[in-house]
Order: structure tokens, then C-alpha cells, then sequence
């Protein structure tokens, strides 16, 4: 939760659960590339003779123009860019090999690595690409970002982004999207997951064309040409990873927009075979990847606080609080999002108090409807000064409480099904635990980053395992990022990643 972001966000209390239930669907919801795959295509599309650079489309595309001008908000809304010269070398020797082997090699391309914990990339018109540092952690190769990167420098070959739509519909597009990106009550990440700037949505035969010309790419490259079905595999376990219920539907996730349907898989393992059997073609790339991501920031930036486990902290505000056990923290721009058992959800944000109001006043001032006046009650918290009611809407019932420290009113929102008996315990959780960091706990705090470690004599999965840092589930997320399955072992002299400080 940045800083920037702690603002006041008008809160109703009857629009709270249709945000929430839609958390516990989507806890990896990302922009990217939006469809869902056909049962049918049309493989033998060629794509366009004639790519456009940003310089020429924009003479004539007002969404080109749209694309330049809305990159820096793109930049803004992820994190901004993710700057590490070891990490940029590796991603711009990636792209340089597959641009040779691309429909245009003289195509020019703009390559930004987001300051995003996000699996997530995109392309718009005129050659930009995204690709965040989540993706990067996540991925195990050079290989498997060669695929993704593929896929979106195809659609730019391809000239997806100028066939999408007539030329008439810019100016609506352009419109919704500023609309959604500076809107003050949605979050930039939110709104770009949701709108996916309207400029990265391409149609089920472009994604499925991306396909194909990616997997020749990577092909022609000398990379593995299996890749690309291989990091699909690997964003659907970390889709599931992410979901507080691995069942859930995952129809609002990340895969709503990068497609996983087990036909899209199968499709690019056949173009792949076109090269050779599996295994026995191509480089992966893994060793100078590895080296090119070690030390690579891993999970939320040091501005945004941390998600360590059930607690959350933030150096820079001071604060900390944790979560019951089995919950899963959101740590989103404007607010910290937590979903657990049973539909309960948690929302914690801030907001300036220069007038240092009463609480009693503020608590009751509107900002929450259904709240019950006969339940408001100062309380203190940890030698903090708070203020709890309860509040009611639809089918929900919530705890509702605000802390006051120096200027900042700290807000919890905890959110369950009428009738629940978690309501009190899951809000006492977040109340006794809610204090101020000690000057030697703010020192302590470090960012997670990614690790790369060489098994030795002894080691195993598990004692590689407990090693990892961040997470209560050491055992699931080092397998996750290792793109382990449940019987793999490890042997002396593998290069395995770990998440430390």
C-alpha cells in the first residue's frame, strides 16, 4: 500500500461484498492479452507485410498516439520501471534474438520491465512491450520469457493493436481509458486489470495466430520451442497458488486474459513437435537466466510495505497487523486486501487527518453506510486511540474499526456472511495486532528477493524448502517457482531458486 495511495476512498458498505467476493475469485486477476480460445483456427494466417513503428502509425492512428501517451501511466500504475542493469541485459538478449528471427527484424520495440510482483505481460501499438519482474521470478529460463515475449512481439508484427478496431472507436477507447486509469476511487492496478487499457485486448484469432508465430519464433531463435506450453503450465499453478480456495472459480484470474485452456497447451506443443521431439531441441537458456535474476526484487516494493506471511508491515508508515491463519493477504495500491474461510474479508487503508477530527464523529460521518450508532465505542488499541462499531448491508454483517496515529486514521473493514460466528474473532485478530513497528523492526526490514542457491551433498526439496522467506507456505511456493511437481528431487549441483533477503 503505497504511501501516495493512503486517501480517502468513499467506502459503501453495500458495495464492499461484490469487491470482496470478487477477491476471493481473482487473487491474481493481471492485465494481459484478452480472450478465450476457439475450438477452431486458422493456423496459415500470415501476418502483416508491413509493421508499423510508433513514428509511422502515429501520423494516422489516434490509438497509437493513445499507446505513447499512455505509457508513462501504464509505468506509474505497475510501480513504475523495474531498473536493474543485470536483469535489463538479460531481457534485451532475449528480445534481440528473437527480433532476428521475427516477421520484421527491422521492427522497433520499446522493452519495460515493470516494478510489478504481478505475472503479467502485455503489448500495445507501435512496438511497446511489458513484461513485469513477476513474471520474471516466476519464469525458470530464458526459454520460457522467450515465449512470452514472442507471443507479444507477434501481435505487434502482426499488427494486431491497428486491426483491432476502426478507426471511429479511438476516441471511446481513449476516453474509458482515462476514465478507469485516474478515476480516484479504483486503483490503478484494479483498473488496468480490468481494462486491460482496452489497447492489449486482441481477438481469439489474433492470441491463437500470437501462438503460432511465437512458438517459430522461439524455434528459429534456438530456444526451447516446448517453452511456451511449459510457462503455461507454470502461470496456472501459480494461479492456483494464489487463490485462497485452490477449487475456486478461476474464471476472473490471470487466466482470463492469458488464456490456459488445455486445447491453447496442446496447440503449442504441436507447433513445437514441428522442431523436434520434446527434450531433445532447443536451448532453455537456464543458467544465464538463473545469474541474470539473482538478487531480482521479489513481492511488494519496499514503499508498499510488506506481506510477510499473515502480517503485513510497512516500514515507512510504521505499522503493523496480522491476519488469522489460512487468510490470504492482497497487498493492492490503495489497500491491503485479505480473503480467508468461509467468504470473510478484510480491507485496511488510510486516510489524512490534518484536523485531527473526533472519531466518534468520523467513524459515524457517512463514509460506511448500515453502520449501527448504538454500537460505536472508543476503545484503545496497543496505547493507540480507536474507535470500533458494527455495521449491517444485504447479507453481510461487518466490524468496522479506526485507529488514530499522528495524522493517519488507519481503517479496518472486516467483512462476513450474516449469521457467521467469525465476525468478533477474525476483528480481534486485526485489533490486537495492530501496533506501531519499533525503530530497530523498521532497521530490520528487507525486501524479499529472488536467490539463486546450488543443492550440496544432503540437501532435499524440503530443507531447500525451509529456507524460503515470506511466505507460511515454504514447501508449495518453492516448488511453484522451481516449476517442481510433487516427486521431483533435487541433486547435488542444481541451480535452485529460493525467495530470501
Amino acid at each position: 500500500m503505497a504511501i501516495a495511495t493512503l486517501r480517502a476512498a468513499i467506502l459503501s458498505a453495500g458495495a464492499i461484498p461484490r469487491r470482496f467476493g470478487a477477491l476471493a475469485l481473482a487473487a491474481a486477476l493481471l492485465a494481459g492479452c484478452q480472450s478465450l480460445i476457439e475450438q477452431t483456427y486458422e493456423p496459415k494466417i500470415s501476418p502483416s507485410s508491413n509493421p508499423q513503428i510508433v513514428d509511422e502509425v502515429q501520423k494516422n492512428d489516434p490509438r497509437a498516439q493513445l499507446g505513447a501517451r499512455e505509457h508513462p501511466r501504464i509505468v506509474a500504475s505497475y510501480g513504475g520501471e523495474y531498473k536493474d542493469a543485470k536483469t535489463e541485459r538479460l531481457v534485451a538478449r532475449i528480445a534481440g534474438a528473437l527480433t532476428l528471427v521475427s516477421e520484421n527484424p527491422s521492427q522497433s520495440y520499446r522493452i519495460t520491465i515493470l516494478n510489478s510482483p504481478a505475472i503479467n505481460a502485455f503489448a500495445l501499438p507501435g512496438g511497446y512491450l511489458y513484461v513485469t519482474r513477476g513474471l520474471l521470478a516466476l519464469a525458470n529460463d530464458a526459454s520460457e520469457v522467450a515465449a512470452v515475449l514472442s507471443h507479444e512481439m507477434a501481435h505487434v508484427t502482426a499488427n494486431h493493436g491497428i486491426q483491432r478496431q476502426k478507426m471511429e472507436e479511438a476516441e471511446v477507447i481513449a476516453s474509458r481509458v482515462v476514465t478507469e486509469v485516474l478515476s480516484s476511487n479504483i486503483a490503478g492496478k484494479q483498473a488496468l486489470a480490468r481494462g486491460k487499457l482496452r489497447l492489449a485486448a486482441f481477438s481469439r484469432n489474433q492470441e491463437l495466430q500470437a501462438d503460432v508465430i511465437g512458438v517459430r519464433m522461439l524455434g528459429e531463435a534456438g530456444y526451447d520451442p516446448y517453452a511456451a506450453a511449459r510457462f503455461l503450465d507454470s502461470m496456472a499453478a501459480y494461479a492456483r497458488f494464489t487463490a485462497v480456495d485452490p477449487e475456486a472459480d478461476q474464471s476472473l484470474d490471470f487466466l482470463s486474459s492469458h488464456p490456459n485452456a488445455p486445447q491453447r497447451v496442446e496447440l503449442a506443443r504441436m507447433h513445437a513437435r514441428a522442431f523436434g521431439q520434446e527434450g531433445t531441441v532447443g536451448d532453455r537458456g537456464r543458467d544465464y537466466y538463473l545469474a541474470g535474476i539473482d538478487g531480482l526484487l521479489y513481492g511488494d516494493a519496499p514503499e508498499e510495505g510488506y506481506v510477510r506471511g499473515q502480517t503485513f508491515l510497512h516500514g515507512k508508515l510504521g505499522i503493523r497487523f496480522d491476519v488469522p491463519p489460512d487468510f490470504q493477504i492482497d497487498n493492492k495500491a490503495d489497500a491491503v486486501l485479505a480473503t480467508g474461510p468461509g467468504d470473510i474479508a478484510i480491507r485496511f487503508d488510510g486516510v489524512a487527518d490534518n484536523r485531527r477530527q473526533n472519531l466518534v464523529n468520523y467513524i459515524s460521518s457517512g463514509w460506511v453506510t448500515g453502520l449501527l450508532p448504538d454500537t460505536i465505542r472508543p476503545i484503545t488499541i496497543n496505547g493507540l486511540e480507536a474507535v470500533t462499531a458494527k455495521a449491517a448491508a444485504d447479507r453481510w454483517e461487518f466490524d468496522v474499526t479506526v485507529v488514530r496515529i499522528d495524522r493517519q486514521i488507519y481503517r479496518f473493514l472486516t467483512a462476513v456472511p450474516k449469521g457467521s460466528a467469525d465476525l468478533a474473532p477474525t476483528a480481534a485478530v486485526l485489533k490486537s495486532s495492530f501496533r506501531r513497528l519499533t525503530s530497530q523492526e523498521v532497521a530490520a526490514l528487507k525486501p524479499l528477493r529472488v536467490r539463486v542457491v546450488t543443492a550440496k551433498p544432503g540437501d532435499t526439496v524440503a530443507t531447500l524448502a525451509a529456507r524460503m522467506m515470506g511466505t507460511s507456505r515454504k514447501l508449495d511456493l518453492f516448488r511453484l517457482i522451481n516449476a517442481l511437481s510433487a516427486s521431483s528431487t533435487v541433486r547435488p549441483g542444481d541451480k535452485m531458486k529460493i525467495i530470501g533477503e
